[in-house]
């Protein structure tokens, strides 16, 4: 499955790291992608993925998902 979502305030590769890791740890995620660009982040992962989990990785890296 894959998921899609924005994330707002992401500036520098740190940044993209910290994101990339704390969606990284919900269960049933094989690969994050983010372009830093878009501030667009692809999940893929074996199952669907609670909207609520993914939203609170990114506040746990420090960022917002955009509207």
């Amino acid at each position: 499955m894959t998921t899609t979502v924005k994330v707002t305030g992401m500036t520098c590769g740190h940044c993209a790291a910290s994101v990339r890791e704390e969606i990284g740890a919900i269960p049933g995620v094989t690969t994050v992608d983010v372009d830093l660009a878009t501030g667009t982040v692809t999940i893929d992962s074996t199952r669907d993925l609670d909207p609520a989990a993914i939203e609170r990785a990114v506040r746990e890296a420090g960022y917002r998902l955009a509207n």
